[in-house]
């Protein structure tokens, strides 16, 4: 189910861009004359546990076989827990598969996902940087360009103002960490909580304004904007140039495009029409249970 939706989106996406319509090509999505392991018109890519069916719960064979099945990257938000010698087993695999490797997300202790960078407080601000240097070593080993961060929850006794001065001077640090490597943050606005304080596309549009770096961009997740924004293809356009990293994921439900509301053919039009060539991260479960989900 998985390969096979996939491999229909990306194809109409295509298809829609070259004959602003579904042609002929697009509408045989599904024909047994594509080869399996053809790539895709889109970089999209797998995370851990997304063909543990048909590839067992190694994620070094999980990656063997989604190359085999037309997949150019992953994303693994975990990567900074994994044990050094895995991360280079990862790394040293996407090499020589031709792979890329997508985000891992910045923390040791899920800081990000606490009352943090808002605050202003310098435990909070050494706490990341402290991270943000782990990160780059992190990055060396798995080839990775792209980071999540996420700069943490509401801190009630502070304006709005306030907040997002503290966090625009935070990432301004770390920014300043990444640089010389060339490696890229990417700024991840979720919709888990309201008490998150980065939700909308606007808001980090203008933190990543304010820290004017190639190192901080933003991570558009379409199912996190879809659920409080809306408006997607009006919005990416809006922000594109601060655009770094794109995810996917339908909604309701968290699943592969084309298992909810969201008009992923038209999505995936866009973006290919605009040339992205980045990753698109997958980071969504599936309809399906079992084989039949990853198929």
């Amino acid at each position: 189910m998985l390969r096979r939706k996939f491999m229909q989106q990306s194809l109409l996406a295509s298809g829609a861009v070259l004959t602003a319509g579904i042609s002929a090509t697009a509408s045989a999505a599904t024909s047994n004359n594509l080869l399996d392991d053809k790539p895709f018109s889109l970089n999209y890519g797998i995370h851990d546990g997304t063909f543990k069916n048909l590839a067992g719960n190694d994620f070094i064979e999980q990656i063997k076989f989604a190359h085999s099945s037309g997949f150019r990257a992953i994303e693994d938000n975990d990567m900074m827990a994994r044990p050094v010698n895995e991360q280079k087993k990862i790394g040293d695999t996407l090499a020589k598969l031709g792979m890329s490797m997508g985000v891992f997300v910045i923390t040791t202790d899920d800081w990000h996902w606490k009352t943090s960078l808002t605050t202003g407080k310098q435990e909070w601000i050494d706490k990341m940087l402290t991270d943000c240097m782990t990160a780059v070593e992190t990055a060396k080993r798995c080839n990775a360009k792209y980071m999540t961060v996420v700069p943490g929850n509401y801190e009630r006794s502070l304006s709005v103002e306030f907040q997002m001065a503290n966090v625009i001077s935070a990432l301004k640090q770390a920014a300043a960490i990444f640089e010389p490597h060339g490696l890229v943050m990417v700024l991840e606005a979720l919709s888990d909580n309201p008490d998150l304080f980065l939700r909308h596309s606007d808001q980090t549009f203008m933190v990543c304004k304010a820290v004017n770096s190639p190192s901080c961009k933003f991570l558009f997740d379409m199912y996190h904007m879809q659920r409080n924004e809306g408006d997607i293809i009006n919005n990416l356009d809006r922000v594109w140039d601060e655009v770094g990293y794109l995810q996917i994921g339908d909604n309701p439900g968290r699943n592969e495009p084309g298992t909810g509301e969201m008009n992923y053919k038209n999505i995936f039009a866009h973006i290919y029409k605009k040339g992205y060539k980045g990753v698109l991260g997958m980071e969504h479960g599936s309809s399906l249970q079992g084989k039949e989900g990853e198929q």
